[in-house]
């Protein structure tokens, strides 16, 4: 595992990051995924899809004097009203606004609209040096959109940059409506697209989690989408397994 900078470990041991945040370390991992990533404060960093910002309250300070962090966020100005337009527009407006309120610290956050299908490109050709995503691949999966982002993902990407995926692991043959993906598809889908797996790691995985359950990963926690329902034992099982993948742009295509 390479070694946490002392700037990553301020980070995230601040007192910026909400108690709440905080107490899903233990499954996150934060310091160490972003080490295994090898983001570095100076560098330029997209992440795909913040939506509450867990990670944002982290990257956005580590970045904010010396790098550049840009939030790839939802559509906050929908063409047209759907239920999850709407969602997306209300999600995309309240990270908005957590930017704005929190700039002294957040520093000068960019913004890029990421909008599958209307909307995929993360900003100018070969400009950035990681672009990370966590726990999303299988919102564009069950959209039929994941191999858009991932070209979206190499094209703004610096040769040598890398894409950082974490994401829920799946058996072999689970859907992609489970919540979970799986691992060996990832891997062959973003060797298509012209990256290189160059690591992987195993610091977010949980061999406690099965995988069957009611309502999918979305029964664990965080969500708990069944309610009280075995709450103990989904709160015991915690967090989904997930794979952690470095992928890097050897090349341009």
């Amino acid at each position: 595992m390479p070694q946490i900078n002392a700037a990553l470990v301020k980070a995230v041991a601040s007192e910026f990051r909400s108690s709440e945040n905080k107490l899903r370390d233990q499954y996150r991992h934060p310091a160490e995924t972003l080490a295994f990533f090898d983001v570095k404060p100076d560098q330029t960093v997209i992440e795909l899809w913040p939506g509450g910002g867990w990670y944002a309250e982290i990257l956005a300070p580590y970045l904010a004097e010396k790098g550049q962090y840009v939030a790839a966020n939802f559509e906050t100005k929908p063409a047209t009203e759907t239920r999850q337009s709407a969602y997306y527009q209300s999600a995309g407006l309240k990270f908005e606004k957590w930017v704005n309120d929190n700039q002294a610290t957040v520093g000068n956050v960019q913004f890029v609209t990421l909008d599958p299908p209307a909307k995929f490109a993360l900003g100018e050709d070969n400009s950035a040096d990681h672009v990370l995503t966590f726990r999303n691949l299988h919102n564009w999966a069950m959209k039929g959109e994941l191999e858009g982002v991932f070209k979206a993902a190499y094209d703004v990407l610096k040769v040598g940059g890398s894409l950082g995926v974490v994401e829920h692991r799946a058996n072999v043959g689970m859907p992609a409506e489970s919540g979970y993906m799986d691992q060996n598809q990832m891997v062959e889908l973003a060797k298509k697209y012209g990256f290189e797996l160059t690591a992987s790691s195993e610091i977010n995985a949980n061999p406690k989690d099965t995988k069957d359950y009611p309502k999918g990963v979305w029964t664990l926690p965080p969500r708990l989408a069944m309610g009280d329902e075995d709450k103990q034992k989904y709160l015991d099982i915690g967090e989904s397994d997930r794979m952690t993948l470095k992928f890097t742009k050897i090349a341009t295509k």
